[in-house]
């Protein structure tokens, strides 16, 4: 290229450094292949998602389908449960919390799954079923079995026994000098997962059934100088097995003499011989289930890694789709991936710039133990897989079209060679239908699905998904400004973000929220879990269920203000199923009316106590719920929604707390008992937060019933219950109370903020409506402190956005976007870390960036009511707001340049901009365009 002019060189180099920038300002991307599960890219169609990995010689798919969890439809409520109610209310009032605490936990609970017969396979395993000999002596021949590195801290699973549950032996020898001669010795084995029965030259010298550290005093007659042996028969009933070891890996497991230490002893950390004994153990009893993973796809080639050049793996968030290039031996190599929602496929392009440069090898499997693989014709592989002690099973296939070359299946993979181009179609399904129906063919998604690619390029294909995807992505933009960090890797440039000017990061970060929810949450689909719709494990974090004391609720604070409303369908058809389990539990646990939902569900809707009676009754998750469908309202003024689906759902969580509010001997007000302040100082009477909530229930109830002119006489009584409703109160540290009763305790740090939850998400608590109600807020927020798990510092940054403090929120915001490390932050793939991750966060935070910028809340539009000094330039386009109104703005250096509204359904709407006040009167579909003194 040859350039006239050093201006028109420089010109040339801008244009180029401009588009890199736009370009970067929608993608992430890294210089290095995933290393580990959170540094993987993914990519999701709302029902499949795929964590990308994208190595050179491995690369390496991980994958699920958003139907496939343990468990099977059954009852969750313990029936006749509401006749302990009365008794366990009049201990709380008594003061008498630990009384209520374990009443509550023997007979309020929800109903367990069935467990199996641990006795009986524990006395199988104990008698040797499935063995020759017996490994506990000391003459056993163990010359055939294999080698196990011991301990291992997070469990024999990342040892080599890969998902492994059941009976296993363990064997080795140690050595005892002379010394040691008459001496007890202590064996030092820590923590072992779940059972044990130890033996020393085939002597039982212990045998503990929890987790609890084991220290076993071996009499001085057992052991001899020279070789011993020992031998541990493990139990695993579920998730991590083996001997865990310590933590602290700075301290050995081992054999000593009593009254030393394992200083002066013998270190047993080494590689131990073992044989699985049996994976079947009995099923283990769970109040909720887990969601799980589906499989794994590895694509093995031939390259040299040390020829290996020029490597970027990227994800561009504007297409939904992610991409690995480099070159190798003089080839350049490129793999597009993307989940498509019109074809239902995990979709994967191999191409490179040289004909017949293509070789790989396809491999299919999943970390299910009773899983197959098998042949479904020529060009396609299938895996079943079925869920361990469920109703579930699943059905997957990787079909691959080549264009030249050679394709062949043998040894269980698809071999292709030399192929110009490879085009690879992975599909999932399992047998459920709903949570009540678990009769559908798991193969049958599979089959549509092929049925909609057939016939079609790939060009064809991938066109077809960006649109669809686009159609939800493009209705919002942002930008604030330009940063030289956009020339970095992600994984580079979130290291700086804390301590450089990167607010273009921010913007990325609230487009990878909208990305993250469009991929998890399609029409049609299960809501966004705990982890979205991405789990590798098959006992992931907190079930990776539906927690909605806030964390399901947070998954979905972006849809509304960030332009993605549809998204919202998931969640709302999971309240149809929600409101039917829940009347259920309504009546079998308060003898209530309406419905209930306590602090989890899962794919099965479950909705009584679970865990523990100190944090697991809490009752306010369907009203919770229900302010979402108020919100929608709200946003859209879709009066038909509201009269159809909004509205006969929050009169039935309403009618639910007319049948429970029960007055307080004290106060006399009508107060929430039992419940708790999540998940925070155990089971009470009158948390605040429930107070909020309800009365914000109430409250759209009789806002709603006025907008439909209906239900006259439901909306007095809800009038009536709100006069004697707990008020929000002040403490004497000019804090909110958490609770009824003045004892909050300013040094605590816990994670969850709860009696904030009427600053936000709710709006109970407002500068117009009660500035001293809203300064006690702040307060309780001071004592509380800024750091905290993921997803809480996500909440934060919304409070301090409300309490319209933005240099504290982009403080918080900074939190949030900070390498992980063992602790709060964003991982390398920018998914939230409590740690481990959950999603909530990236929700979170997205929308408390917007909040930051728009306001609705208070009845008119509050233009940048937080913006921090950090973020002086920025451009927004399609940001929603409630009456109905979409907004475009922008400003510079701080101030406001231009403002404009778009008018969806019409009438008033009231401005607010530092001290100017501006009233639109407007038409449906008219659009208004202001200038930064909003004339």
């Amino acid at each position: 290229m040859k350039f006239k002019s050093l201006a028109t060189l420089i010109l040339a180099i801008i244009v180029q450094s401009n588009a890199w920038t736009q370009e970067n300002n929608h993608i992430l991307w890294y210089n290095k292949p995933a290393e580990k599960w959170t540094d993987a890219l993914p990519i999701g169609n709302g029902r499949i998602g795929a964590m990308i990995f994208a190595g050179t010689m491995v690369d390496h798919i991980q994958f699920n389908e958003e139907t496939l969890w343990t468990g099977k439809p059954r009852g969750y409520n313990r029936k006749g449960a509401y006749k302990y109610l009365k008794d366990i209310r009049e201990l709380l009032f008594e003061g008498k919390q630990k009384e209520a605490e374990s009443l509550a936990q023997a007979q309020f609970m929800g109903l367990q799954s069935e467990a199996g017969d641990k006795n009986a396979w524990v006395n199988q395993m104990k008698a040797g079923k499935g063995l020759t000999g017996n490994p506990a002596l000391t003459n056993f021949d163990d010359k055939n079995w294999k080698s196990l590195k011991v301990p291992a801290f997070d469990g024999w699973e990342t040892a080599g026994l890969a998902n492994l549950d059941g009976a296993v032996w363990l064997r080795t020898t140690f050595d005892v000098p002379e010394n040691w001669n008459g001496k007890d010795l202590i064996l030092d084995l820590n923590r072992i997962r779940d059972q044990d029965f130890t033996y020393i030259n085939g002597t039982l010298v212990g045998n503990t059934d929890n987790n609890e550290p084991r220290k076993y005093t071996v009499p001085a007659k057992l052991v001899k100088t020279g070789s011993n042996t020992i031998a541990i028969q493990v139990l695993n009933y579920a998730d991590k097995g083996g001997l865990l070891g310590y933590k602290d890996t700075s301290k050995k497991i081992g054999i000593y003499p009593v009254g030393s230490d394992i200083t002066q002893g013998v270190s047993l950390e080494k590689a131990w011989k073992y044989k699985i004994q049996d994976e079947n153990p009995p099923a283990i009893s769970q109040y909720q289930k887990s969601y799980q993973p589906f499989g794994d796809l590895n694509l093995y080639f031939k390259f040299s890694k040390s020829l290996v050049s020029n490597y970027k793996r990227s994800l561009d968030i504007s297409t939904a789709i992610a991409k690995t290039t480099f070159s190798s031996d003089g080839v350049n190599y490129q793999r597009e991936y993307f989940a498509s929602q019109p074809n239902q496929a995990v979709v994967i392009h191999l191409s490179a710039n040289k004909p017949k440069a293509i070789t790989f090898d396809a491999e299919l499997s999943s970390p299910h133990r009773r899983s197959a693989v098998k042949i479904l014709d020529k060009q396609t592989l299938a895996l079943t897989v079925a869920v361990n002690n469920g109703a579930l099973k699943g059905e997957s296939s990787l079909t691959a079209i080549v264009k030249k070359g050679s394709l062949k299946i043998t040894n269980g993979k698809i071999s292709i060679n030399q192929a110009d181009e490879v085009t690879l179609y992975l599909i999932a399904g399992t047998n459920f239908i709903n949570a009540q129906d678990v009769s559908g063919l798991p193969a049958a998604a599979n089959f549509k699905a092929l049925k909609s690619l057939k016939g079609k390029t790939y060009a064809e294909i991938k066109q077809s998904h960006v649109k669809e995807y686009q159609q939800y992505y493009n209705r919002f933009e942002v930008s604030f400004g330009r940063s030289e960090n956009e020339r970095l890797p992600t994984d580079e440039r979130l290291k700086k973000f804390a301590t450089s000017g990167d607010a273009a990061f921010a913007a990325l970060y609230m487009q990878y929220g909208r990305y993250l929810l469009i991929s998890s949450s399609r029409p049609g689909t299960q809501p966004a879990n705990l982890q979205g719709i991405w789990n590798d494990l098959l006992t992931p974090p907190w079930g990776s269920k539906y927690t909605t004391n806030i964390n399901l609720e947070m998954n979905y604070w972006p849809a509304e203000v960030l332009n993605l409303s549809a998204l919202n369908e998931p969640l709302f058809r999971k309240i149809k199923g929600l409101i039917k389990t829940g009347g259920e539990t309504a009546k079998a646990y308060y003898n209530a009316r309406g419905w209930v939902l306590h602090h989890n569900t899962d794919l099965w809707n479950g909705t009584a106590p679970i865990n523990a009676a100190d944090h697991g009754i809490w009752v306010s998750g369907a009203a919770w719920l229900c302010q979402h469908l108020w919100e929608h309202y709200q946003f859209s003024h879709d009066r038909k929604f509201l009269e159809k689906e909004a509205y006969p759902s929050m009169r039935k969580a309403a009618l639910f707390f007319v049948d429970f509010l029960i007055k307080d001997p004290k106060t006399g007000w009508l107060i929430s008992t039992p419940s708790n302040s999540p998940e925070n100082g155990g089971l009470v009477a009158g948390p605040t937060m429930d107070h909020q909530i309800i009365r914000s229930l109430f409250k759209n109830c009789i806002a709603a019933a006025d907008v439909l002119h209906t239900d006259t006489d439901f909306k007095k009584i809800l009038q009536e219950k709100l006069k004697q409703l707990a008020p929000n109160q002040i403490g004497k540290y000019g804090q909110l109370q958490e609770w009824l009763t003045d004892e909050d305790d300013t040094t605590n740090k816990h994670r969850h903020v709860s009696h904030l939850w009427g600053v936000y998400p709710g709006s109970d608590i407002t500068w117009d409506a009660d500035a001293k109600m809203m300064q006690a807020a702040k307060q309780s927020l001071l004592y509380r402190g800024d750091d905290a798990t993921g997803w809480s510092l996500a909440w934060k940054i919304n409070f301090w956005a409300r309490f319209k403090d933005g240099d504290h929120a982009m403080k918080l915001v900074k939190m949030l976007l900070k390498p992980a490390n063992n602790g709060a932050g964003s991982y390398v793939n920018l998914f939230d870390a409590h740690p481990p991750f959950q999603i909530d966060g990236n929700f979170g935070g997205s929308a408390g960036i917007a909040e930051m910028i728009l306001q609705s809340h208070q009845g008119y539009l509050d233009i940048l009511p937080a913006l921090p000094t950090a973020m002086p330039t920025g451009n927004i386009r399609g940001l929603q707001a409630r009456g109905g109104f979409e907004v475009d703005l922008s400003w510079d250096k701080g101030t406001l340049t231009s403002f404009t509204l778009k008018s969806k359904t019409g009438g008033d709407c009231t401005l607010h901009y530092k001290n100017l006040v501006v009233e639109l009167h407007t038409k449906a579909g008219e659009t208004y365009k202001l200038n930064g003194d909003l004339k």
